[in-house]
């Protein structure tokens, strides 16, 4: 009988050592994957910007070292590059039917690309000093053979496409920076008023009133593609 105790006494701790060791493990992060550290540097970069992004910042976020980031990535420079380049991915004109209007799947690209910086504001600062990545060389492949097909010629699509890059990169640089409220809006334009004599036409325009982005960079967009279009 002595031995029955003794044996069922000997698996009782070990039963209890397990069930406590069950209890005091923490919850493991989920794997540490490249992806998983592009999506979180991109969160990062939306709440706390450009100079917010520190690999060691990163690392607490995901729950790791910063020394294991590097096995993912080579520094900081990269994480930039990929999570830009993430953003900017266009899945528009692939999906739908084949358009006859080239200028409507123009303006559906730009109006994208616009919008993925608006969401990400940083992005719109970083594109001009970043290498560029597959999602965006695929978007300027894209437009360019858009409007080329249209028929830009060679000669021409450079300049086309330098144009509405400098075009898009302007209006959303201004839309994320220029965004006073109604009551600066007026009294900007109050004082405009009052300076008329020198201003007439800004102030006759209503300039520092007009909060219609989306209009504006529609219709800017027109004037340009108008000088665009084969036979112009």
């Amino acid at each position: 009988m002595a031995a029955k105790r003794s044996g069922t006494q000997s698996k009782r701790p070990q039963r209890e050592r397990a069930s406590l060791q069950s209890v005091q493990e923490p919850r493991s992060e989920p794997p540490l994957s490249l992806e998983r550290i592009v999506a979180t540097a991109v969160e990062l970069l939306d709440a706390e910007g450009v100079d917010g992004l520190k690999m060691r910042r990163l690392a607490d976020r995901l729950g790791a070292g910063a020394m294991s980031l590097y096995w993912h990535v080579d520094n900081k420079e990269k994480v930039f590059d990929l999570a830009l380049d993430s953003v900017l991915e266009y899945r528009g004109l692939s999906q739908r039917v084949e358009s006859q209007d080239w200028r409507a799947d123009v303006v559906h690209m730009l109006e994208d690309w616009r919008a993925s910086m608006l969401r990400h504001p940083w992005s719109a600062s970083l594109l001009p000093r970043r290498a560029l990545g597959p999602n965006m060389l695929g978007r300027l492949e894209l437009l360019s053979k858009t409007l080329s097909e249209a028929g830009v010629a060679d000669a021409d699509l450079n300049v086309a496409i330098w144009s509405l890059w400098n075009y898009v990169i302007g209006a959303t640089i201004t839309r994320a920076s220029f965004d006073l409220s109604d009551e600066d809006r007026a009294a900007g334009q109050q004082r405009l008023t009052r300076l008329s004599e020198h201003y007439p036409t800004i102030e006759r325009s209503r300039l520092l009133l007009d909060n219609d982005w989306d209009g504006v960079f529609r219709k800017g967009l027109d004037f340009l593609l108008d000088g665009l279009a084969p036979g112009q």
